[in-house]
């Protein structure tokens, strides 16, 4: 696969020139080092981030929400917009809530410490001391490192590759993929979409 252009990055994601600009060099660099190395292998994996992150936009989980919005997301855990209501725009408990005792999460706080961060949402102490391992940056003790377009990239890139989601993408299986990034199908239809846009615009 060529290298991407700004004009391509901003297509396949859709989000803006200036965007795309200012992160193509952290991407590409992290879609190199791990193997996401074909026209298909890039689209699923851009349309993905493009989806958490808000079109490249926000590289810190959003935890706020309306207690009606709870029960719909986490409907297993607030049976009813009564049992939501601490939790509605309260980031901090609803993500120690949601998060405790789940991902390598244990100690007090650590499910809003460890929220969903970088263009994947890596989400989960597990998960922040496994890329911290790999890539040698403490995001353990320093989380908002992934808040940085680098080593949110590379964090991204890491997490793709280490669950098997290349081969996914070259078997087409959109589905499987969006279950690996997201434990689930949310926004499934606009996953599919974007990763079709994506591949018409670098092929």
């Amino acid at each position: 696969m060529k290298s991407l252009t700004v004009n391509q990055l901003a297509a396949a994601t859709e989000c803006t020139l200036l965007r795309a600009s200012l992160l193509l060099a952290p991407l590409q660099s992290a879609m190199a080092k791990h193997g996401i190395n074909t026209s298909k292998r890039a689209a699923a994996f851009l349309a993905q981030l493009s989806v958490e992150s808000a079109r490249l936009t926000r590289l810190e989980e959003n935890m706020k929400y309306s207690a009606e919005r709870l029960v719909a997301v986490w409907p297993r855990r607030f049976k009813s917009v009564a049992d939501a209501r601490q939790f509605a725009n309260n980031a901090e408990a609803l993500a120690n809530y949601v998060y405790a005792g789940r991902m390598g999460n244990s100690a007090p706080g650590d499910g809003y410490r460890y929220r969903g961060r970088g263009f994947i949402q890596l989400t989960g102490k597990a998960n922040y001391r496994a890329f911290s391992l790999a890539s040698g940056v403490d995001v353990v003790a320093n989380p908002d490192r992934l808040l940085e377009p680098k080593h949110a990239a590379e964090s991204a890139a890491w997490f793709w590759q280490s669950n098997g989601c290349n081969e996914l993408a070259d078997a087409g299986d959109y589905v499987r993929i969006s279950k690996r990034v997201t434990g689930g199908t949310h926004a499934l239809s606009e996953r599919i979409a974007l990763t079709t846009t994506a591949l018409a615009h670098i092929s």
